[in-house]
């Protein structure tokens, strides 16, 4: 039977295809795992504690935590008995953390660690908070198996009423999205949101994995429905999930993992395309060449193109001599790679699917559950630079100014205590995106963000998230934001990528030391000077940046500059480097 609730994925699995290694951990250097019955069973026992202690229907438990099994046992026992989850960030700040406690009126709070507890407690401290456990063993704090262990004599057909009473399209989860300006909004989504996105997604992808056997890796955020509704697809379809230790022990996790898939961010895959390109750096100066050889044949690749036989048979030595060592240092059973978020760069998409790691790319926001289009793992469902087909049951419309707007069972129930706000973005049932796109051959394509595109004093439009993606293609640049709102002209502040100047350095004779400290050094303003010049040819004359100041810190979630999904916060950054911008312009004038 088809399920209709998320809560139904978990029986689903314990009927169709029950795996021992249903959810993973490491603990003290040893992976851990639960089966899929044990898991049912924690659950059930969860949701007999949280009705032990008052909880009903409607109520509201915040998660506060990375990514590990109890955040599973947490959010499927809610479900059960129609307590609604909501699942936060561990980096946002205090001051978030106090907000959204007392918008969403929660009842209940689970964090992971002394660190959470201590930002909880403080954020809670104005609050009357009733409930609040903690993942990890903490002084003074009940620990979740309180909640667990609080009615092991219960009745479980309480819990087998309450679930048969929540309908598809009953309110599942409140998410407040992290926004790059305001207070969050929380975003209302229902079982049917989440429902129909995990089935719509698991036609497309499941051709290529297999029931039962084959395993994740799961390190992208679960409070972010991105990782939240791929979690939910892994349930569905019986495959194992490991959890990773942390996002510095990826690499590490992958290899004893050997995942056959997981989820990421672009800017992950361009740090993991970095990391490699600066080893090449290091070899040898016959292996540098051939590894370059390499890297340049990789990134004419197309997977729907039509190339010679000297070009495959050229190809084919790449992948055996060069290739191969990247699948190897990514598990060596990988069938494909999910991207999201944030827009691919079409380099890296070629160079991956040369190296016989395919990269699928989708589209979608926390609103629309998340996934609007998506890629298959298969040439004829790949086209390069765009964001795959629509899923079963979504449309998508073109708007008059661009704006791609979307209508299906995906799209939420609104914004929680903001009707206003919702009828800002849902029109006559369309939500509409705040992207803008097109449509090619049945293939989405996006071009940039409809609020952060503006206008030079010459009345130019100017797309910057497509401009900083051209030129993130630099090894020398890590991060890039584009200015000039009523300027005669488009600027840019530049984060140089310091690993690469590094090197740089020591291949052009010059004094090794901190290489932020050479942000001000002629020849390194030539060298970027020289980057944004190339890059610039791709543009028109409107468009090319004309001047640039270099950054000397990068910028990261826990200082502000980005989102908790890697989104560049325009405004604060603006705020923060107010000085250069204005220098900038002062020097140009």
């Amino acid at each position: 039977m088809t399920p209709t609730r998320v809560f139904d994925f978990l029986s689903y699995q314990q009927n169709q295809c029950r795996i021992s290694n249903a959810l993973n951990y490491k603990e003290f250097g040893q992976w851990k795992g639960f089966s899929t019955d044990e898991v049912v069973q924690i659950v059930n026992d969860m949701s007999l504690g949280m009705l032990a202690l008052g909880l009903n229907p409607g109520d509201k438990v915040a998660i506060v935590s990375p990514n590990r099994p109890e955040w599973n046992f947490v959010d499927f026992a809610c479900q059960q008995i129609g307590v609604v989850t909501v699942p936060m960030y561990p980096t946002i700040t205090v001051e978030d953390y106090e907000y959204i406690f007392g918008h969403a009126e929660v009842k209940m709070i689970f964090a992971a660690n002394q660190e959470l507890i201590d930002k909880v407690k403080i954020a809670t401290a104005s609050l009357n908070i009733e409930f609040v456990y903690s993942f990890d063993e903490v002084d003074r704090v009940e620990h979740w198996m309180e909640v667990k262990n609080r009615n092991p004599q219960g009745d479980l057909a309480d819990v087998q009423k309450l679930m048969d009473e929540v309908q598809p399209s009953d309110l599942l989860t409140i998410i407040y999205t992290s926004g790059t300006t305001g207070r969050p909004k929380g975003v209302m989504l229902s079982h049917n949101n989440i429902v129909s996105n995990t089935l719509g997604v698991s036609k497309r992808i499941m051709g290529s994995l297999v029931a039962g056997e084959d395993r994740t890796l799961s390190f992208l955020p679960m409070c972010h429905i991105y990782e939240r509704t791929a979690i939910y697809v892994y349930f569905y379809n019986s495959l194992a999930i490991y959890y990773a230790e942390s996002m510095d022990k990826i690499g590490e996790n992958i290899k004893e993992v050997n995942p056959n898939m997981f989820t990421c961010v672009p800017r992950l895959l361009e740090k993991v395309y970095d990391k490699i390109v600066s080893k090449g750096y290091e070899l040898p100066m016959l292996k540098r060449k051939l590894f370059f050889w390499a890297i340049d044949l990789g990134l004419k690749y197309d997977p729907n193109g039509n190339f010679s036989s000297w070009y495959h048979f050229k190809l084919k030595i790449a992948r055996k001599l060069i290739f191969s060592k990247w699948q190897e240092a990514l598990g060596g059973k990988l069938k494909f790679i999910s991207s999201g978020a944030a827009a691919l760069q079409p380099r890296l998409a070629r160079v991956f699917w040369a190296a016989e790691i395919p990269v699928c790319e989708g589209y979608g926001l926390t609103e629309t559950s998340p996934v609007i289009t998506a890629t298959a793992p298969y040439p004829d469902h790949v086209r390069i630079g765009a964001v795959g087909k629509l899923i079963d049951d979504v449309e998508v419309r073109i708007a008059e100014d661009g704006e791609i707007l979307c209508k299906g069972p995906n799209i939420m129930m609104g914004y929680y205590k903001a009707p206003e706000l919702t009828n800002e973005v849902i029109q006559d049932g369309w939500f509409h995106t705040g992207d803008i796109g097109v449509v090619e051959e049945g293939f989405l394509r996006i071009t940039d963000r409809k609020k952060e595109m503006f206008k030079t004093s010459g009345g130019k439009y100017i797309a910057p998230q497509m401009m900083e993606n051209k030129f993130k293609e630099s090894i020398y640049i890590e991060q890039i934001m584009v200015v000039g709102e009523g300027k005669k002209f488009p600027s840019a502040l530049i984060v140089p990528n310091f690993e690469a100047l590094t090197e740089w350095q020591k291949s052009n004779g010059i004094a090794e030391g901190d290489p932020r400290s050479l942000v001000g050094h002629q020849e390194v303003i030539r060298l970027y000077q020289d980057e944004v010049s190339r890059f610039n040819e791709e543009f028109g004359n409107w468009e090319q940046i004309k001047k640039f100041e270099l950054v000397e810190t990068v910028w990261g979630i826990d200082t502000g500059e980005l989102t908790p999904t890697l989104k560049l916060k325009r405004r604060v950054i603006k705020d923060k480097f107010k000085e250069l911008i204005e220098r900038i312009y002062m020097i140009s004038n």
